[in-house]
């Protein structure tokens, strides 16, 4: 039996492809899936992103799904939240075919069910994986048929409808596409709005020759804070490869960081659901649950992952979910990921009103903040226990494992330090009142991991 641990990961499948992932393997991929959701659904519908390798691959696991007599839906290319629009409006399960900001050579599956819930290890994909690697039964039924469908019209649409910017200012906004899907979608949906586009990297490339299509790291939006001061824009936005997550800069070409946009967001949906419930991971800042108790809302904490924040948004009705990672969650988009609508909702905040973006997210920005910083150990467990016993008879420390190691210190600093799932690193975010306060602390902390 083929050992597919490698490439099926805690949300997705993702490897090389011609080494870790073909086309044979991915219509077993597609087989497989169409057998855990056939008691559930006629059809699948599949997305797929620029890389060179997805449409061969989308074709090929849409030849595994109608194998097993199941109808596909092809929406051709899409971002990420267009394929879980898909899923959502038309009630279908869905496949998208993506390696996110990953090099060109990889590719991977994002898979849902219907109403865009997600598919991980504990919701269906240990068992694609056990299928595949036990080989996949054959079934002797009719098979399925392929139809396409364009859906960026309609998706852009539906987002235009949740987020009023009918009464914004004119605005100039640089988008940063990266060569990814953002160069596909934002066109269609700031159509007619009152807001000028200045399009960076809007060209389709999977081999990325401009920057990695990742946003979070800094160097990879440098191009756009230096558009943004050269033509005097209101803001600037970067999405990654497939588009599903939303960096934004201010009128100085400074980051505004997710926990503040998180903030943001949930105070204009608490405007709308007042009493709502606001889902944020345990490291976002501490300044988006005082914000949101602030406004009358009931702030969750959660584990970092997707799984987690889609999980606990179904369990308590939750309208917003947000993370460090510039993921945003929305009750009206199926609990689903979507950077787009998070834009959407900072500029209407923006053209509501006549000052600049810095001075707006300024009342969300409370406190200063590492960043992630990751450190190789070559041993996790031992290097935990080192903190964890660092600190534990301080007095005034609380500490909690929710995930990893959370450590509260008198006066309000707090640090996170987390395992990665895959890699031989320990991830370090720090929290405090100011820069000095967080470089002090980041240091003394990484004083013991790195002992």
């Amino acid at each position: 039996m083929p050992d597919l641990s490698g490439i099926v990961k805690a949300y997705d499948i993702r490897g090389v492809v011609g080494d870790q992932l073909d086309a044979a393997l991915v219509r077993d991929f597609g087989a497989a899936f169409a057998l855990l959701i056939k008691p559930e659904a006629p059809a699948v519908v599949i997305g797929h992103d620029m890389r060179d390798s997805s449409p061969g691959l989308a074709e090929a696991f849409a030849d595994g799904v109608t194998s097993q007599g199941l109808d596909v839906v092809s929406i051709g290319l899409a971002s990420t939240d267009q394929l879980y629009f898909a899923s959502g409006s038309l009630n279908l399960p869905g496949a998208m075919f993506t390696a996110s900001h990953n090099p060109a050579k990889y590719n991977g599956i994002k898979m849902c069910r219907a109403g865009a819930s997600p598919v991980g290890q504990d919701t269906g994909l240990a068992e694609i994986r056990d299928t595949v690697e036990q080989g996949v039964p054959a079934f002797d039924g009719q098979r399925g048929t392929v139809s396409e469908r364009d859906v960026l019209g309609d998706y852009a649409a539906y987002l235009r409808n949740l987020v009023d910017l009918s009464g914004s200012r004119p605005l100039k906004i640089v988008v940063d596409a990266g060569n990814g899907m953002g160069g596909h979608t934002v066109p269609t949906v700031f159509e007619g709005l009152p807001i000028e586009i200045v399009p960076m990297y809007f060209e389709l490339d999977g081999t990325f020759p401009n920057h990695e299509a990742n946003p979070l790291d800094p160097a990879n939006i440098v191009d756009l804070q230096a558009k943004v001061r050269e033509v005097g824009a209101d803001a600037g936005l970067a999405f990654d490869g497939d588009a599903d997550r939303c960096f934004v800069v201010d009128e100085r070409g400074e980051p505004v960081s997710p926990s503040a946009i998180t903030a943001l967001v949930a105070v204009r949906e608490l405007a709308k659901e007042p009493g709502g419930t606001i889902i944020h991971n345990l490291i976002t800042s501490k300044g988006v649950p005082e914000i949101v108790s602030e406004h009358g809302g009931n702030p969750v904490r959660t584990r970092v992952g997707h799984s987690f924040i889609k999980a606990e948004m179904a369990r308590t009705g939750a309208i917003f979910g947000g993370e460090h990672s510039a993921h945003y969650y929305f009750r009206d988009f199926w609990r689903a990921d979507t950077g787009m609508l998070a834009a959407l909702h900072v500029l209407a905040a923006l053209g509501e009103q006549n000052g600049p973006l810095s001075a707006l997210t300024q009342d969300f920005s409370r406190y200063a903040a590492s960043g992630e910083i990751n450190s190789t150990v070559s041993d996790q467990v031992a290097r935990m226990i080192a903190v964890k016993d660092a600190y534990a008879d301080k007095p005034g420390v609380e500490i909690d494992e929710l995930d990893g190691l959370t450590v509260q210190l008198p006066g309000g600093a707090w640090f996170n330090l987390r395992p990665s799932n895959t890699e031989p690193l320990l991830r370090l975010n720090v929290e405090a009142a100011d820069r000095a306060a967080v470089e002090a602390l980041t240091a003394e902390v990484l004083a013991i991991v790195r002992a």
